[in-house]
């Protein structure tokens, strides 16, 4: 509307006429459209969707909207009040208690003439001519259109691409759906075919958010982790190598399945590690994978997931795997699996406990892989149940969260990783807030395999938290060092020390050096 009000360049809205009636978007902003006439020329918008929607919402007087959502909509009114300036807008949304009739005059009445007329009445000269000339900016406009008639929908897609190349760039998920389309292919089709196929394993959605299968797609057809690389591919290659995608992603998931507990995809400490996996599968999809090629394809996830690998900015990262993956299933010379990381017992005491964080997703994995048994019953958790389900609530403390309350322990400390087990409902509830020395008669006499599943040390029923704490995450550092085949970072420790005791420390150090030795450097 500001661009209309200023005389900017709005540009043109570009149409289709087919006498075909296809599936469409019946809902215009707020508005839901009445059916078209039957023997009315139907026409599809390609280009200027948003800009109708915004004109049509703006003036229409004949629909009533289909959802009063002030989030969604507001009626617009110029402001006789605000400053005209090339940047700022003399328009602006307001809910009906916000607005002052003294200031605030609705844009729907410009092109309503006996509403204008009455809402003008009353207003001084200086404002009503204000107002009547910016109405008529409105009335003067006319805006471009062109309309592509002919039933050839190959063509359209062609000028579908090509117009929206070269302005407003498109979602690439629409481009390439409306780009790859022939009349034995769809790919938001084909996408989700894909995610009904693979729903419990958390791809329902691929509807609403596509991306992760773009990127699968790009990994497989370009070895690039960005959809944007897909655009200068020929449609009909797409069409014709969109079973090795397809089956490229079915066996990923199954290898993070088979290999890992994952049942779904938000138990993934990233989902991108998908991406580098369907390169890989892409390649000799009839060879069976070696069981060197599953060792390192093991070592590299969890060496991703303990490094925090695609964490902010991974495309770098993501491309390089992708290069790596494909050259270890061409049995050529790799580095995948020998990314850097190093692993300790921090990774288990400085990061808390969250069920969306990688940390805690790396942490779940890695204790779903010991078969974790009840600690009340000793039967075995049903870990395919739970990894299922991202909404079950399976991890609970080894030593309860308010009985450490009640010790006055430290928010961070009670919430450490190290302080985690996957614990049933039922079970947490028994335990709740009793000491683990507490809990611990409730529990079967022979406790040997529910510690051996869990990585429980002795200090946790004998009540003291610090020495457990240090103990677990040892062990779960060892074991994490076991699956990623590294060696054991050890333990930093902080300790708290005045300046006073510093200076000190430096001065006897002073003195007991020769004069010809270096300065403790160390020590500072």
């Amino acid at each position: 509307m500001d661009s209309i009000y200023k005389q900017f360049p709005v540009g043109s809205i570009l149409l289709w006429r087919t006498s075909e009636r296809l599936k469409r978007e019946n809902q215009l902003g707020t508005f839901v459209l009445p059916p078209p006439d039957k023997d009315y020329p139907v026409d599809y918008v390609l280009d200027g969707q948003q800009r109708l929607t915004a004109i049509f919402t703006a003036f229409q007087r004949s629909l009533v909207p289909a959802v009063t959502d002030p989030d969604s909509w507001l009626p617009i009114y110029y402001d006789f009040a605000a400053l005209d300036d090339v940047q700022d807008s003399r328009f602006v949304a307001l809910a009906d208690d916000q607005v002052d009739t003294e200031r605030h005059f609705p844009l729907a009445a410009f092109l309503e003439p006996v509403e204008f007329s009455l809402l003008t009445r009353n207003l001084d000269e200086p404002k009503h001519r204000e107002i009547a000339r910016v109405q008529q900016r409105f009335l003067s406009l006319l805006i471009p259109v062109q309309t592509f008639e002919t039933e050839d929908r190959t063509s359209v897609a062609i000028v579908f691409e090509r117009v929206n190349r070269m302005g407003i760039p498109l979602d690439t998920y629409q481009l390439l759906t409306a780009w790859t389309w022939s009349e034995e292919f769809n790919l938001q089709q084909r996408f989700l075919d894909l995610a009904e196929e693979f729903g419990d394993f958390g791809f329902e959605d691929v509807g609403d958010d596509s991306d992760l299968m773009m990127r699968c797609t790009a990994a497989v057809l370009m070895r690039e982790p960005s959809p944007t690389s897909l655009v200068d591919v020929n449609g009909a290659s797409v069409r014709e190598a969109f079973p090795i995608v397809e089956n490229a992603i079915r066996r990923s998931i199954d290898f993070v399945r088979a290999n890992f507990h994952v049942r779904h995809l938000k138990f993934l400490p990233y989902s991108s590690m998908l991406i580098p996996l369907a390169a890989f599968f892409s390649v000799r999809q009839s060879d069976p994978v070696t069981d060197e090629q599953r060792r390192s394809l093991v070592r590299w996830f969890w060496r991703c997931a303990f490094s925090h690998r695609y964490s902010g900015n991974p495309q770098r990262n993501i491309k390089r795997d992708i290069d790596e993956a494909v050259k270890l299933r061409q049995g050529l010379p790799n580095t995948l699996g020998e990314i850097y990381a190093k692993l300790g017992p921090d990774f288990f005491l400085s990061n808390t406990f969250s069920g969306k964080n990688v940390a805690s997703k790396t942490l779940i994995l890695l204790l779903a892989s010991l078969n974790p048994r009840s600690f009340i019953s000793g039967e075995p958790v049903p870990i395919e149940d739970v990894l299922a389900e991202p909404n079950r609530k399976e991890y609970h403390h080894c030593f309860p969260r308010a009985h450490l309350a009640r010790e006055g322990a430290e928010f961070k400390r009670i919430n450490s990783l190290a302080n985690f087990a996957i614990i049933s409902r039922s079970d947490n509830r028994t335990i709740s807030d009793k000491a683990p020395s507490e809990y611990r008669r409730l529990m079967p006499i022979d406790i040997e395999h529910v510690r051996r599943a869990a990585l429980l040390p002795d200090a946790l029923f004998d009540d003291n938290f610090d020495l457990f704490l240090a103990e677990r995450a040892r062990r779960l550092a060892e074991l994490g060092c076991a699956y990623a085949d590294l060696k054991l970072t050890p333990q930093s420790f902080v300790i708290e020390v005045s300046h006073d005791d510093i200076v000190a420390a430096l001065a006897r150090a002073a003195e007991e050096t020769p004069t010809n030795s270096p300065a403790p450097g160390n020590l500072a």
